[in-house]
């Protein structure tokens, strides 16, 4: 059983480690994971989402800026950085090809603890600020 701070901690530093087994093993069994991008359930599907992210940005780092702990719900505030260095599945269904530019993304994690594993984590930030920056044409016509 871990603590929020062990949680978050460890979980951080497998994150940036690009070690996703580690990082979803701070998740119960059954264990969510919902973003943008859709939901992962479960250790094994969660750990291959953390990895696509990879494919796209593979020198991603995560900052936290500001955590509260409130009962067993945690939330943590952070940037991202990287470079856009790989293809990117886009909301449609189609992929934005490299573009080598760097990026930094605000966001949030709203995360439910139970017995001292993650039981859920909701991921937020703006996707407009991050498709923008890696130089999606986002007026089609």
């Amino acid at each position: 059983m871990h603590d929020d701070h062990e949680v978050t901690d460890g979980l951080i530093d497998a994150f940036n480690a690009h070690d996703f087994e580690r990082a979803a093993g701070f998740f119960s069994p059954r264990g969510v994971y919902v973003c943008p991008g859709g939901i992962a359930e479960g250790r094994e599907e969660i750990a291959s989402y953390f990895a696509l992210y990879i494919e796209a940005f593979p020198d991603v780092t995560l900052t936290p800026t500001s955590t509260a702990v409130s009962g067993d719900l945690v939330v943590l505030e952070w940037t991202v950085t990287s470079t856009h260095a790989g293809a990117f599945l886009l909301p449609g269904g189609e992929f934005a090809q490299p573009t080598g530019r760097h990026i930094v993304i605000r966001g949030c994690d709203f995360r439910t603890m139970d017995g001292g594993l993650i039981a859920s984590q909701r991921v937020y930030y703006d996707q407009l600020e991050m498709l923008s920056q890696i130089g999606v044409d986002l007026i089609s016509g």
